[in-house]
């Protein structure tokens, strides 16, 4: 802990790379909630502390960079701030960086604390300003996350949600989401073009048997292609995330 900043560091493990031996999307998400975990625990708000009031922390959105993809068996510096509430968030950043000190990875997240009895919104939880840091890895929140109206969906696949896909909340876990994603992908673009940007929202949480259909639609432009996949259980989006590639 410094300045009110929590960093792990980390190094790379073999099963969170993919065939070109660079760390996988959903591995940066897996980290990260790990570490935004620990670090509410040091400051008071975590999951012990929120269970009992019968509240948890819930990732809503998330957006996040690759300026380079760690490598399997690289020492990096993960750290994480929390930076306050924005209307009904909380928002919290990340940074991955190598032993140079160099930015690997930059990510801004948008957390909700829900009542797990009622599922509504808890609204002034009441954490307290003094743990927070105010600077920016990405200034500038996640927002809405949509299929574009203007593109043809195509549907992709099913899955059904199950034993691996659960946390410990009981449900579909975030990072999941994404893993469904990139396969939906397909495994040729996704094994050999580097996700250079991601920006996903958490819509309606998925458990045990329920099947998610997934869509997916494609815009190609100057700077390389863009990937929505949106996930839809009961006619009800779970989530939508824009891959770029």
């Amino acid at each position: 802990m410094m300045d009110n900043r929590f960093s792990q560091h980390i190094v790379i493990p073999c099963y969170d790379t993919d065939v070109s031996q660079l760390l996988k999307p959903a591995s940066f998400m897996d980290l990260a909630q790990e570490a935004a975990n620990l670090h509410a625990n040091v400051l008071g708000f975590g999951y012990d502390d929120l269970i009992s009031s019968r509240t948890a922390w819930v990732l809503s959105r998330m957006h996040f960079r690759f300026i380079r993809h760690p490598r399997w068996r690289e020492e990096v510096d993960l750290t994480t701030w929390h930076k306050g509430p924005e209307g009904l968030f909380y928002i919290r950043d990340f940074t991955v960086r190598d032993t140079s000190g160099n930015i690997l990875v930059e990510a801004t997240s948008s957390w909700l604390v829900l009542n797990i009895d009622t599922r509504r919104i808890v609204r002034n939880p009441g954490f307290y300003s003094e743990s927070v840091c105010r600077d920016h890895a990405i200034e500038q929140p996640c927002g809405k996350v949509q299929m574009p109206a203007d593109l043809e969906r195509r549907h992709v696949g099913d899955h059904v949600v199950s034993y691996s896909d659960v946390d410990l909340n009981g449900h579909a876990n975030n990072a999941m989401y994404l893993v469904w994603a990139m396969d939906a992908v397909g495994y040729a673009l996704a094994s050999s073009h580097p996700v250079k940007e991601v920006k996903i929202n958490f819509n309606h949480e998925t458990r045990p048997g329920d099947k998610v259909s997934i869509y997916g639609a494609c815009r190609e432009g100057e700077s390389g292609m863009c990937h929505y996949i949106e996930g839809e259980t009961e006619g009800r989006s779970a989530f939508c995330v824009e891959l770029s590639f």
